[in-house]
């Protein structure tokens, strides 16, 4: 039987970290959509982030995206951090951009150029720096590096690039710092792509050392991917650092978490559940682009979504299931996973949510606040955030 109390204790300990960016506006590859009310400047980005936070009460750190999130001033990032310590929140993840700039056209960190692979690795150097002044201990890697085709450059060469550029990195971490690197299957590169699996991703933080983590964006994978195999696998090898969580029908789709496919979301947290992810460190964070839906109410949407699978996960009876899977009665062991997973665990939330102090219903209780109202009528004039700002 499972332990309700320990169900409610372990979601009231979640934390999923929000995107600034996914307060700013976005779009496809043709289109940027300008909402109402978008934040103008990235302390605007957190007091939107402390209103998610205010009604989920599990939102308590917000990313960061240099430069997008780039500040200025006497009081810099230092200032910023204390804008959101202000707010109730925390900064957390540091995210590098080496995509954006005209230098990169033919990769970054792997570029042929070594003037432009140092420019690269300024700039992640320069996110450390930041880590230091906010008092984050995330810097999270993502390479759009690649070709596009047979014979452009040396694939080998390109990996020993990046080996090198990664270990200088990694050797200015500070202590209780990381180096979480993503992965992506393809996009912008067609033919290779310098990180594009969780193998050469965990081979590189391997090499590395402890400090060095894999981060699985959800959204990253091929159709038909085993995503639950892969957390299983780095949890196992003490190498997951977290999580980009999204949603997608077909490739890198960034739709809201659970909206695709919510069942591949409770088999991936119920993975997380069994190898220990609540107690091991492990990231949870959104990476989303919310292009036509209400930016606030989706990222709302998003962490109940993250909860409700992972209360499923968290009521699977793993000792009927071990009993199941010990006899080799495969029906029972699957109804074992499928009955924790129909079960409706949105009652149990709102209790979680009464006994936090909170509102049984979050949407509801921000609607109620007025913000989407205030924020629509004072951010008038000045340049709103969004891709690349």
């Amino acid at each position: 039987m499972t332990d309700l109390a320990a169900v409610k204790a372990a979601l009231k300990t979640q934390a999923v970290e929000t995107p600034s960016w996914a307060y700013g506006n976005s779009g496809t590859r043709f289109k940027v959509f300008a909402q109402q009310g978008v934040p103008r400047s990235p302390k605007e980005k957190l007091d939107d982030a402390a209103q998610v936070h205010a009604v989920t009460g599990v939102a308590p750190t917000v990313a960061l995206h240099i430069p997008w999130d780039k500040v200025d001033g006497p009081d810099g990032y230092a200032g910023l951090a204390k804008h959101a310590e202000e707010r109730g929140l925390r900064l957390g993840a540091i995210n590098s951009n080496t995509f954006q700039d005209d230098d990169y056209r033919l990769g970054s960190i792997c570029h042929p150029d070594a003037a432009v692979r140092r420019k690269a690795v300024g700039h992640l150097l320069e996110c450390v720096d930041i880590m230091d002044a906010t008092g984050s201990k995330d810097l999270k890697l993502w390479f759009a590096d690649g070709t596009n085709y047979p014979g452009q450059d040396d694939i080998r060469a390109r990996q020993d690039r990046l080996a090198e550029g990664l270990a200088e990195v990694y050797a200015r971490l500070g202590e209780g710092q990381r180096m979480l690197l993503e992965y992506k299957l393809f996009e912008p590169s067609f033919y290779t792509t310098d990180v594009p699996d969780w193998g050469t991703a965990y081979a590189h933080c391997l090499k590395l050392g402890p400090k060095a983590q894999v981060v699985v964006d959800t959204g990253h994978h091929a159709p038909g991917t085993n995503i639950e195999f892969i957390v299983a696998t780095l949890l196992r090898e003490g190498k997951l650092g977290g999580f980009d969580f999204n949603s997608r029908f077909y490739a890198d789709d960034d739709l809201m978490v659970g909206a695709a496919d919510p069942f591949q979301l409770f088999r991936i947290m119920y993975e997380v559940v069994r190898g220990g992810g609540f107690t091991a460190d492990v990231a949870f964070m959104l990476d989303q682009c919310h292009n036509i839906e209400a930016k606030i109410p989706a990222i709302i949407r998003s962490v109940m979504n993250v909860q409700e699978a992972t209360a499923k996960a968290l009521l699977v009876d793993r000792g009927a299931l071990a009993d199941a899977q010990a006899a080799g009665d495969v029906l029972a062991a699957n109804a074992v996973l499928m009955d924790a997973y129909d079960t409706d665990v949105r009652p149990l939330l709102r209790e979680v949510r009464e006994e936090m102090g909170l509102d049984a219903d979050p949407l509801a209780a921000y609607r109620r606040s007025g913000w989407a109202e205030k924020i629509v009528a004072e951010r008038v004039g000045g340049q709103q955030a969004g891709w690349g700002a």
